[in-house]
């Protein structure tokens, strides 16, 4: 189940339409029933509250105003570490030609 902190992708009519994440989730005086408060993440940002069902929050699809809603959880894609073994020769990336500048030492020099 999504819960509190969580990231979603939100689906309007099985396509996605932007992400949120949830901030609040508490109970609604009808039993089974939840209000769901999502800081939409778009420019401006955006807070919006739904009232849902568990089932809803879990990524079921349901209605508003006619329309298919579904929100599906993200998570970040797992980290792959690329050690040299694994690396054939034309994978290899030669690194001696490359220089790497600091910005930081670039913003000192123009101070003084």
């Amino acid at each position: 189940m999504a819960t509190i902190g969580d990231i979603v992708l939100v689906y309007y009519e099985d396509h996605p339409a932007f992400f949120a994440r949830i901030e609040d989730i508490s109970a609604d005086h009808k039993p089974n029933w939840f209000h769901v408060r999502l800081l939409v993440l778009q420019v401006p940002l955006a807070e919006v509250v739904w009232i849902l069902r568990e089932e809803y929050i879990n990524g079921e699809t349901f209605t508003m105003g006619g329309h298919q809603i579904r929100l599906e959880p993200v998570s970040a894609p797992e980290k792959k570490e690329l050690t040299e073994s694994s690396e054939t020769g034309s994978q290899k990336k030669d690194t001696s030609k490359k220089k790497v500048v600091s910005i930081f030492d670039k913003r000192k020099n123009r101070r003084d």
